[in-house]
């Protein structure tokens, strides 16, 4: 873990060099490194002490996250009490933490699925997925490159049921049947997940849609060869190392290729996250906080802006439709920085929860079906991951799974 934050730092020095709103001066890098140092401490030793759960994985990256965050913190040229805003990011990661790897032991589950109702349960989600897929491409489908996408990305208007079903099939259902038919050996029926999951990419235009089935592979080739805990930080770990080093050491005939990896994955995936926490701490300290009102029903009451806060972001910093995690968003955003640790706690819970209801299921299983939640999670709000995302029922649905799977069906 502490290679880990020396990686994300060492990554944002580097990004520096590219992104005037990520900046780094030299005669404040000795504050930069004690800051990130005493703040890794405590969660270090936390991750060594946890057993293997989804809080963990999603923990790690977003302890990434904060580590960039405090980075950037001491650089950052934006107006804001930098203080504050130091200590209540690891105020409110440090009281998130203990809760979210916590792994409380489910000794006699409610309710489980037979082996033969589990089947028909992952039959009806790729009859699902495909009934999405075929309904959403009526409303858009563009084979474009990856550098065009915004092009027309912001053309699409699903209705917002079918908007959710893509959301919720995307993120949750079909990652979910994807580690199922490898428990139950069925190599054919994963692949198949895989194949709905990229077919997602012409119809929404997201990157996670052409990203999922790449990065569902990398982590069933990590957890084939390391156990769960060491796949999940090398799942981060090595993807940063290799971009740094393509970054310093491209030769010359491979200078475009080496430079679109390291924005796909340290700029895109690592120090766009960070970045956003300090932009939300500057924005949020001279504007009205929204109160949570990124959950539907309450914005009418207590939302003070009329359109989502990633389109006020775009308008204020106009460096894209920024979306932030639990810590920018139902932190800093809805409650400020001072109640901001009340909020982390409480999303902790929520995890602490998920631990629970996945308690005996296989390690190797947890971290597949939820192999693109921790992306999610540090890109949107807890309280979108849990519906739009559809966390919720992925959480739900690991409290049906029958828990001898694994034992009659290894990988």
């Amino acid at each position: 873990m502490g290679l880990l934050a020396t990686l994300c730092c060492l990554s944002l020095v580097e990004v520096a060099k590219r992104l005037d709103y990520i900046p780094f001066h030299q005669e404040r890098l000795l504050e930069a490194i004690a800051v990130v140092t005493v703040f890794s401490c405590v969660p270090i030793a936390l991750f060594a002490a946890a057993r293997f759960s989804f809080g963990f994985v999603v923990g790690l990256s977003l302890f990434v996250m904060m580590a960039g965050f405090l980075w950037i913190n001491t650089f950052s040229r934006y107006p804001y009490d930098h203080h504050l805003a130091r200590f209540s990011a690891m105020a409110s990661f440090l009281v998130f933490l203990p809760l979210a790897i916590v792994s409380p032991t489910r000794l006699k589950p409610g309710f489980e699925l037979s082996e033969r109702a589990f089947g028909k349960l992952l039959l009806c989600i790729e009859v699902l997925a495909l009934i999405t897929l075929l309904a959403a491409s009526r409303y858009n489908f563009r084979l474009v490159s990856l550098e065009r996408i915004y092009d027309f990305r912001q053309d699409i208007d699903f209705p917002a049921p079918l908007r959710y079903a893509i959301g919720i099939t995307l993120s949750a259902l079909l990652p979910f049947a994807f580690a199922s038919h490898l428990e139950r050996r069925q190599p054919k029926r994963a692949a198949l997940a895989l194949l709905l999951m990229l077919s997602f990419f012409p119809i929404t235009l997201s990157k996670l849609a052409l990203f999922a089935p790449a990065l569902l592979l990398w982590l069933l080739i990590l957890v084939t060869l390391f156990e769960a805990r060491i796949a999940s930080i090398l799942s981060l770990l090595l993807p940063l190392a290799v971009g740094l080093v393509l970054a310093n050491l491209a030769l010359p005939g491979q200078a475009g290729l080496s430079e679109a990896f390291f924005k796909v994955i340290n700029i895109r995936m690592f120090a766009i996250q960070s970045s956003a926490l300090d932009i939300y701490n500057s924005f949020f300290s001279t504007h009205p906080h929204t109160y949570f009102c990124q959950i539907s029903f309450l914005k009418p009451a207590v939302c003070p802006y009329d359109v989502p806060l990633s389109v006020v972001m775009q308008n204020t910093y106009t460096m894209g439709y920024m979306n932030s995690s639990l810590f920018a968003t139902e932190g800093v955003a809805s409650v400020g920085p001072w109640l901001a640790p009340i909020a982390a706690l409480a999303c902790g819970a929520v995890f602490a929860f998920s631990n629970y209801v996945s308690s005996g299921l296989p390690s190797r299983f947890i971290l597949l079906s939820s192999g693109l939640m921790p992306q999610i999670l540090t890109n949107t709000p807890l309280t979108t991951s849990l519906l739009t995302h559809g966390l919720v029922i992925l959480i739900a649905l690991w409290c049906v799974t029958p828990r001898l799977v694994g034992e009659k069906h290894p990988i």
